[in-house]
């Protein structure tokens, strides 16, 4: 999955968000395991951090529904496949909150969470200005 752009997000809501947030806009995958059918959607995560993302995608998810979001972070070749529920919801852009549920998850959040610690750590003139921007912003995680 190909990525278009990164931005470091911050507001005066950071001092009471428990993880920084991160502007992008990566592919993602929306699965979502139903009694009868799993559908899988195509869509656009527009926002992450290490406990969620902002997605859009063209399905129908109800507050509290859980799917699994299926994404390969900018600079990182290798997907993070991650349980979620939706925490909030506008049409069809959801806030996401990540599961912690076993061992596997929490190798794909550690995972991420270096991925992030990727962008923090490189001097921004050798990120290119498409990539990191910071911007207030104001949703989950």
């Amino acid at each position: 999955m190909a990525v278009a752009t990164v931005t470091v997000t911050s507001s005066p809501y950071e001092q009471r968000r428990r993880w920084m947030r991160y502007k992008l806009d990566v592919p993602i995958r929306a699965i979502v395991h139903k009694t009868e059918k799993t559908i899988i959607t195509e869509g656009r995560g527009t926002e992450m951090s290490e406990g969620g993302m902002c997605l859009f995608a063209g399905v129908e998810l109800s507050l509290g529904g859980q799917l699994e979001v299926e994404f390969t972070p900018p600079y990182s070749g290798q997907p993070i496949r991650a349980r979620g529920v939706v925490r909030n919801r506008d049409g069809y852009r959801y806030g996401v909150e990540f599961i912690i549920q076993d061992k596997k998850c929490r190798e794909e959040v550690a995972h991420l969470r270096e991925v992030l610690a990727v962008y923090l750590s490189r001097p921004k003139s050798h990120i290119p200005a498409s990539h990191f921007h910071p911007q207030d912003t104001v949703g989950f995680g």
